[in-house]
This record gives structure tokens, C-alpha cells and sequence, in this order.
């Protein structure tokens, strides 16, 4: 799950791995380090939260922290480094990189743009003689120059490689010429403008920025920045030669917020009005992680199956009666027993008697998939979202195993625990919207699911019972399924048998 690269023989990188299923991005929930405190192998440094479940990580070897690359908060792609470590923290201070001369950034500022510019040339390869395009074929619209705007006559392929060769031309007109490339036009000649307030010296001399220039960065990094909603423009570049990097696109977006909540006061100006309208009084709180997960699979799920919902309200009475008596019982003490529990056992006895009604869509292969396991899904509310982790083999189990494992995944699930591979694979699902005293509802089934059962509140109602009206304990059942997979007689007959365990619960050892 880890995965590391070495600095050197002192620093060592650890980078943000691919906790669950081709995942690509992880948000940083919590660091449990700070820059300077000691690690070891396999210690848990932080908490992260993907698409699917929060995560702990733990560090792969031993040493001290030298640096936390993100702070929290921060959604972070997989393979980029998110804390480094000292390995050999007795060996003194760490040296630093000499700064790269102008040539050599002018020389990394030309492999930027041939990685851009070019990325299908690189990669091409030709497989047969006379096949694929040569190197030298590719053709380049003639360059301009920077600052007059005269168009340069482009040189001829022996002299190029000559031109590409030589370092004496400097490195403003040269990174302009760059730009002026990119953008298929002439760069303006208007002066560089000073920044406001000069920073701290770089490390690395950077080549100049031209306004109304293209900025550099490479396709990876400009792809980040229009989904993290950075405008390149904005971003100072600390790579060579004036290249955007990705820490500099992460480091922009992390100013922006103080920045804009922290505005400088205007000089002789009134003060600004306060807010005043609905957008005043609007909180706007960003979709991701969980809940932007759960977002998109209800939306798939309702456009892509159609669903049916059948309603049926059936008298528990006998079945409260049995929670009681179970709660008693020495064979279920210090287990957790509530209606759940038999609602649980009921939806399996259905099931075990309809068969067909575990079943997948398969869109490919335009198969129905029967399965003969049960993999049982409880809906979980959490902080972070709705989640659906089920219970592996819920058929096989006995009750006071399904109790057990009812209470496992529950206390996961509120703690934030859940691992990815729990909320894979479910095939029914359970939704128990009583807790919340709602009746009932019409709930979304579980993407690749066939089926799910909503259970409404438990309440005394009265009820006709052997011919009088009495209080009653009567709650409503909703079952929604996949029309492709489940018609209404099948989906009549799961529904029908549920509710006629829970009404008898002697049919749990009788049709069991």
C-alpha cells in the first residue's frame, strides 16, 4: 500500500499511496507528526480520506521528520510526496543544492517545452521499416521575436541543431521566445512589471514572465490547475526556466484563501457596506471525499436501474415480543439485540426462499448474474456521509454471528474505520430510516445492487387483531429493486415474505 523513493542516502520520500481501488486523489484529514518528532517502521503519521473510507497511514521506515509537504485539508493525487524523512538525523545539516547556472535553466526550460509541445514525438515508435513519422519531420511554426515582434526566419534543420546547441543568447529573450511559441504570436514588448513587494531571493533564478504570455507547465500540471481552479496566470513558477510546477499550483491554492480573507484595507476610501441579500447568509461547503462519492452513485444508480418501490405495513408485535425474550437469553448476552437484528434475518430467509432476487446486471455481456451468497449492506450515517459496508456471507451466519457482525459494522462505520473492501461487493442492502421515526420512504438502490429493503419507525397504532381493535406495534416496509433484474410478482413475493416473518417470527425456524 506504501510506496517510497529515495533522496540520497539520508532523505527518504513517502508518497501518497492508492488506499482503495484506483483511486487517484486523497484528502490529508489529520497529520499525527510534526516537522522534527521521531518515526519508526510502521508508525501511523496521518489520516487521510478518499472517495470511500478514512485511512491511516503508517510510515515505512525509520527516522525524523524533516518536512510535511501539504497541510490539512489538502486533496492530494496519489504519487505525490506528502512527508520526507531524515534517515540519518546525527549527520549534520543537510547540504544544499548549488543554484542551477542560466544555461542550465535555459536548457531545462527547453525540455519543458519539448515535453509540452511534443509529447506524441516522444513516445513514438516505429514498429516496421518505413513506418511512423521521424523525428525530423515535425515541423515548427516559425518562431517570432520577443521583444520586437520582427519574425525570425526559421533555420534550416542542420542549422537548428547548431542554434539548439548554443547557450549565448540570453535568457529573457530566450524564455520569450518560448512563450511567443506557444502562443503562435508575437510576445508584447511592453516591460516586465515589478512585483509590489519583493520576496525572499529563490534558490533557483527564474526566467522572466512576460505579460499576457502563456505561462509554462506541462500538460499534467495544467490539468490540476483548471480542476483545482487556479488560473495558471496567477501562479509564481519556481521550476527551470520559468516552469509551473505542481507544488507551485498546490502552494497557490493554499494562499488563496487567507488571501482573500484577509483583503488590504484602501487608502482613503470609505470603509465597504457589510453584505447584505441572500448570498450573506449562504454557506457554500465543498463537495469531496464521501459524500461526493455517495453524490455520484446515487445519480448513476436512479438514471441508470429502473427502480420500483413496493410498500407493504405489517403488525411486529410478536416480533418486539422476541427481542425481548432474545435480550434475556443467556446464549445472546453481551450481544446487541434489537428489531434490526430480526429484519436482518427475515430479508436472508426471503431471499434463501426467492433466489433470483440476488442478482446483478451485468451491461457488457448482457447477463443476468445470480449469486448464492449474500453480502448484506447496512446504510450508515457517518460525518463524512452516507456509507454502505456489508456483512461477507451474511446467509451463513447464525444469529448471534449476524448480531456480532451487525455491531462490528456499525462502530466501524461511526468511527470512520471502514475499509474499502467492506463497502465492495454488497449484493442487498438494508436502510433502517426508523431510527429517524420516518415511516418510510422510497430509497436509491446501492450501484450493482438488486434490491433495498427500508425499514420505517416501529410505533403503537391501532390495528385489528383476532376481530378487535387494539394497540399494536406496526411498522411500514419499502422495498426498491432493479425492474431489469426483479418484475413486480418476485418483488411482490421477497416483500410479501418479510413481512410475513416479522408478523410470525416462527417462520424464522420453519422456513429457515
Amino acid at each position: 500500500m506504501t510506496s517510497t523513493a529515495n533522496t540520497g542516502q539520508r532523505f527518504r520520500e513517502f508518497k501518497m499511496p492508492d488506499v482503495g481501488e484506483g483511486l487517484t486523489e486523497a484528502e490529508i484529514l489529520k497529520w499525527y507528526v510534526n516537522v522534527g518528532d521521531t518515526v519508526t517502521d510502521g508508525q501511523v503519521v496521518c489520516e487521510v480520506e478518499t472517495a470511500k473510507a478514512a485511512v491511516e497511514l503508517p510510515i515505512p521506515f525509520d527516522g525524523v521528520v524533516h518536512e510535511l509537504r501539504f497541510p490539512e485539508g489538502t486533496t492530494v493525487d496519489v504519487g505525490q510526496v506528502i512527508i520526507s524523512v531524515d534517515t540519518q538525523p546525527g549527520a549534520g545539516p543537510a547540504e544544499e543544492a548549488p543554484a542551477p547556472t542560466a544555461a542550465h535553466a535555459e536548457k531545462s526550460a527547453a525540455s519543458a517545452l519539448a515535453e509540452e509541445a511534443e509529447p506524441e514525438q516522444q513516445g513514438r515508435q516505429a514498429v516496421l521499416v518505413g513506418y511512423g513519422a521521424a523525428p525530423s519531420s515535425t515541423k515548427r511554426r516559425p518562431r517570432k521575436a520577443a521583444v520586437t515582434g520582427t519574425p525570425v526566419t526559421p533555420a534550416r534543420p542542420a542549422v537548428r541543431e547548431q542554434a539548439g546547441a548554443c547557450a549565448a543568447a540570453p535568457q529573457a529573450t530566450f524564455a520569450a521566445g518560448i512563450q511567443a511559441e506557444l502562443n503562435g504570436h508575437a510576445a508584447p514588448a511592453a516591460p516586465v512589471v515589478p512585483a509590489p513587494a519583493a520576496p525572499a531571493a529563490p534558490a533557483a533564478p527564474a526566467a522572466p514572465v512576460v505579460p499576457g504570455a502563456r505561462p509554462l507547465a506541462k500538460p499534467p500540471v495544467r490539468k490540476l490547475a483548471k480542476d483545482l481552479g487556479v488560473d495558471l496566470a496567477s501562479v509564481t513558477p519556481t521550476g527551470p526556466g520559468g516552469v509551473v510546477t505542481r507544488e507551485d499550483v498546490h502552494a497557490a491554492l493554499t494562499v488563496a484563501a487567507p488571501a482573500v480573507a484577509e483583503p488590504v484595507a484602501p487608502q482613503a476610501v470609505a470603509p465597504a457596506a457589510p453584505a447584505t441579500g441572500p448570498a450573506a447568509r449562504e454557506t457554500r461547503i465543498p463537495v469531496k471525499g464521501v459524500r461526493k462519492a455517495t453524490a455520484q452513485a446515487m445519480v448513476a444508480s436512479a438514471f441508470t436501474a429502473p427502480h420500483v418501490t413496493e410498500f407493504v405495513t405489517v403488525d411486529v408485535t410478536r416480533t418486539m415480543k422476541l427481542v425481548q425474550k432474545l435480550k434475556d437469553d443467556p446464549d445472546m448476552a453481551g450481544l446487541r439485540v434489537n428489531p434490526l437484528l430480526l429484519v436482518a434475518k427475515a430479508l436472508l430467509v426471503a431471499i434463501k426462499r426467492n433466489p433470483d432476487v440476488n442478482a446483478a446486471w451485468d451491461e457488457e455481456n448482457q447477463e443476468i448474474v445470480r449469486k448464492d451468497y449474500v453480502n448484506l449492506g447496512i446504510a450508515a450515517a457517518t460525518p463524512r456521509g452516507l456509507i454502505v459496508p456489508n456483512i461477507k456471507e451474511a446467509q451463513a451466519k447464525t444469529l448471534p454471528e449476524l448480531s456480532q457482525a451487525l455491531a462490528d459494522l456499525v462502530t466501524t462505520a461511526r468511527e470512520g474505520k471502514t475499509s474499502p473492501t467492506a463497502m465492495s461487493g454488497g449484493t442487498v442492502t438494508i436502510t433502517n430510516v426508523g431510527v429517524f421515526g420516518v415511516d418510510t420512504g422510497t430509497p436509491i438502490l446501492n450501484p450493482g445492487e438488486s434490491a433495498i429493503l427500508a425499514v420505517g419507525a416501529i410505533k403503537l397504532q391501532p390495528w385489528v387483531h383476532k376481530g378487535k381493535v387494539k394497540p399494536r406495534h406496526v411498522t411500514t416496509l419499502a422495498l426498491s429493486f432493479d425492474h431489469r433484474l426483479v418484475d413486480g410478482e418476485l418483488g411482490s413475493k421477497v416483500l410479501a415474505d418479510i413481512a410475513a416473518v416479522l408478523e410470525n417470527p416462527q417462520r424464522l425456524i420453519t422456513w429457515a
